[in-house]
């Protein structure tokens, strides 16, 4: 897309150099109340890349919401070459009810690219697309793990594009997931439009995760670096970990119905047949281990203890080098973690 197509959002034209809220209208309630989705545009004076960057697409994944509201406080977006376009709520249907789906019970990010008269999925993909994503050159879409799970901060994205690895790299995760695009999902219908766009899971459903939020804001700000939309950041003193990419992942599962007594925390290494957790009945009677099928590190678990036959229970992705990732993994850790408790930022940490 020529940068010097003048962007316009539900008609509204953006002039560089400047800020503005738009609210896309989303139809009505039943009350005859409307809705709209919330659009924040920043503008550069100069040219550049324009980035979205959207979170809630499944209305209870909330810890996007916070991140991309600290995000837009930074001083350093004063001085941005290019356009951010921040959608930080785009199933409010779906967060005014704490739930994942819409109210017809459809998943929006299998309903992609949507079209104009379909479902109520249908028709919010389809206004996202037209408004959001076709004024994009980029785009960073924030999610987290279903309720009741916890993922590890991790970036999903199809590291076959060149410059979506690169901005992969530049977000500073310890783990990449190289993942093919899935049917209806927002990144495979950006893919159509040619736009390279990052998946950031990290976090659990209806909670805020404070090391989760802060990788977050950090992450958006090293891809901006990267596509020059901010000036480089200052040089780190340490040596710089490369996150590490897994080309395949699996869930281990509950081998019955009963309590789980999990023993392996998120982010932990494990070797083929570690014993990640116990499954027993009430009185403990019977019990049923499950173990972890190769080495790999977890990147995502529950955290319900009351589990049904077949649950996902612990997500593990397999790596050559479990070493080089477990540095990573600590590394990562202790870096966020050392900043939630010294920050003087006046958005204090969230415990």
């Amino acid at each position: 897309m020529p940068e010097e197509t003048p962007l316009v959002i539900n008609g509204i034209t953006i002039a560089p150099g400047s800020k503005v809220t738009i609210d896309l209208p989303l139809g009505r309630l039943y009350t005859h109340t409307p809705m709209t989705i919330p659009v924040h545009v920043i503008s550069g004076k100069k040219p550049g890349p324009r980035l979205f960057v959207s979170a809630a697409i499944h209305g209870d994944e909330i810890n996007g919401v916070e991140i991309i509201r600290r995000f837009l406080k930074l001083p350093a977006l004063k001085r941005i070459k290019g356009t951010i376009i921040a959608v930080p709520i785009v199933n409010v249907h779906g967060l005014i009810n704490h739930s994942r789906y819409l109210p017809d019970r459809r998943d929006l990010n299998r309903s992609f690219p949507g079209s104009e008269k379909g479902s109520l999925a249908a028709r919010l993909a389809h206004l996202f697309m037209r408004e959001i994503v076709a004024n994009s050159t980029h785009g960073i879409d924030l999610h987290t793990g279903a309720i009741h799970r916890s993922n590890l901060p991790q970036i999903r994205a199809n590291l076959d594009n060149s410059e979506t690895e690169t901005l992969a790299r530049a977000f500073d995760v310890p783990v990449i997931i190289s993942s093919n695009l899935r049917d209806g999902s927002l990144r495979e219908a950006a893919a159509e439009y040619g736009i390279p766009m990052l998946l950031y899971e990290a976090g659990e459903a209806l909670r805020f995760d404070e090391v989760s939020i802060r990788a977050g804001v950090k992450g958006i700000t090293n891809v901006m670096r990267t596509l020059e939309m901010l000036p480089p950041g200052r040089s780190k003193s340490k040596k710089h970990k490369e996150p590490v990419v897994a080309r395949s992942s699996s869930w281990a599962r509950a081998p019955d119905s009963g309590i789980l007594r999990a023993m392996v925390p998120l982010g932990a290494r494990v070797k083929k047949n570690t014993l990640l957790g116990v499954v027993a009945d009430p009185f403990g009677e019977t019990e049923a281990n499950v173990y972890s099928g190769f080495n790999g590190i977890v990147i995502g678990r529950t955290n319900l203890p009351l589990v049904n036959e077949g649950d996902a229970l612990y997500h593990i992705a397999r790596f050559e080098d479990i070493h080089e990732i477990e540095a990573k993994v600590d590394e990562f850790q202790e870096e966020h973690s050392h900043e939630a408790i010294q920050s003087p930022n006046p958005d204090s940490p969230i415990i």
